[in-house]
């Protein structure tokens, strides 16, 4: 059997665009560090009808259709060693990249976004075939294999780091920041640092412990083990845990706030006295947009240790200490941010760092560079056909 693109309608209604705005198929799928800098993106592109290109039981089946028409198809990744499981994910892509072409040209798509992950195979490879032209954001600062393979078919590369450009020496590379949603903008503008529903003490010292949009069990443990000596101290934690910690609740006290996940991000880190946290692409770009002091420990599973890529650079710049999660003890994680939190003057240090990384307009940059692809194509298609059918 084939596979079959499964449409689901928004939930809401679909920004508006005329009958004549350009149509744009976006390819984002999995974690939030691929949905919501293409989200945000789309946030500018109020000018295009856009739809969106995703897979099953993922994070987009919960966050596009309130906005988007989202396309699903089944696609995954290529194993590390070759077998039979592997011919059979290369023949799913096979199907994959015809069920996408098919979707392309009988939408009468004009191009294809995509910020990476398994779902960017099939959509760029269908897209050049037709002649689409396809924009691609990588958002770390070591690209990914399926970054590596595609970019060459590729119009032009964003990169959300300026190191990327190195391993993409084919490539029209661009560096435009990752986008972040508008939320952190809004943040910006806001004269209180209050949190939303949470009633945190406005003179008390915080940190927040961010493991990534899935959690991280070992950095919960880490911090659950040092926590009370910072809370001794007066301090107050916020600790979002993700959904797959067993033991979330083990500690009880009344500085201390475990939650699975919160919502309004933009606020509880411009709140942050400090952040302890992965060091995802994603997070880290809303770590230098909020301006907020980071002890970064990277995921060591991550593919290719890429998060530890994205760590240094935040290091080296001095908005971030970065330690491996093998090297740390819940005694150096305890004694390491007592000290960090004892001095002002490198907390403040730290914050001038962060916000000279930050990239504020990143979201509009990466959509002057669609607008500016299917321009660019349009004009070629015109210039290439026959004059009778101009």
């Amino acid at each position: 059997m084939g596979l079959v693109i499964r449409e689901r309608e928004s939930l809401v209604s679909l920004p508006k665009a005329s009958s004549n705005s350009p149509k744009l198929l976006i390819a984002a799928s999995g974690t939030g560090g691929h949905l919501f800098p293409a989200l945000a993106t789309a946030e500018q592109l109020t000018d295009y009808h856009l739809e969106w290109l995703g897979v099953p039981d993922r994070l987009e089946t919960q966050l596009v259709p309130k906005s988007y028409r989202l396309h699903t198809i089944s696609v995954e990744g290529l194993q590390q060693r070759l077998g039979l499981g592997s011919l059979k994910v290369l023949g799913r892509l096979g199907l994959a990249i015809l069920q996408v072409r098919r979707l392309l040209q009988q939408g009468h798509f004009q191009g294809v976004l995509t910020t990476g992950g398994y779902i960017a195979a099939p959509a760029v490879i269908a897209a050049r075939s037709l002649g689409l032209p396809v924009v691609f954001h990588e958002s770390n600062a070591l690209p990914g294999k399926v970054t590596r393979w595609l970019s060459p078919w590729c119009n032009v590369v964003a990169l959300g780091f300026p190191q990327a450009a190195q391993y993409l020496p084919r490539s029209h590379t661009v560096w435009v920041g990752t986008p972040v949603r508008s939320q952190f903008y809004l943040a910006a503008d806001c004269s209180t640092a209050s949190i939303p529903n949470l009633a945190i003490p406005d003179d008390v010292p915080l940190i927040v412990v961010v493991g990534g949009s899935q959690g991280a069990v070992a950095v919960n443990q880490l911090v659950r083990q040092a926590a009370p000596a910072w809370l001794d101290a007066g301090i107050w934690v916020v600790h979002l845990t993700g959904d797959n910690d067993a033991e979330a609740k083990a500690l009880v006290h009344d500085h201390y706030v475990p939650l699975p996940f919160y919502d309004d991000m933009a606020s509880l880190l411009r709140r942050a006295t400090l952040a302890i946290s992965r060091a995802g692409a994603g997070t880290l770009t809303e770590l230098a947009v909020t301006q907020t002091p980071a002890l970064l420990i990277p995921y060591p599973y991550a593919a290719e240790d890429h998060q530890t890529y994205n760590a240094k650079v935040f290091a080296k710049a001095g908005a971030a200490l970065l330690y491996q999660q093998s090297e740390l003890t819940p005694e150096l994680l305890q004694s390491q941010v007592l000290q960090l939190l004892q001095s002002p003057e490198q907390l403040q240090q730290m914050t001038e760092a962060a916000s000279k990384l930050a990239v504020t307009d990143s979201a509009e940059q990466l959509a002057a560079l669609v607008r500016q692809m299917i321009a660019t194509q349009g004009k070629t298609l015109r210039k290439n056909m026959p004059a009778m059918l101009r």
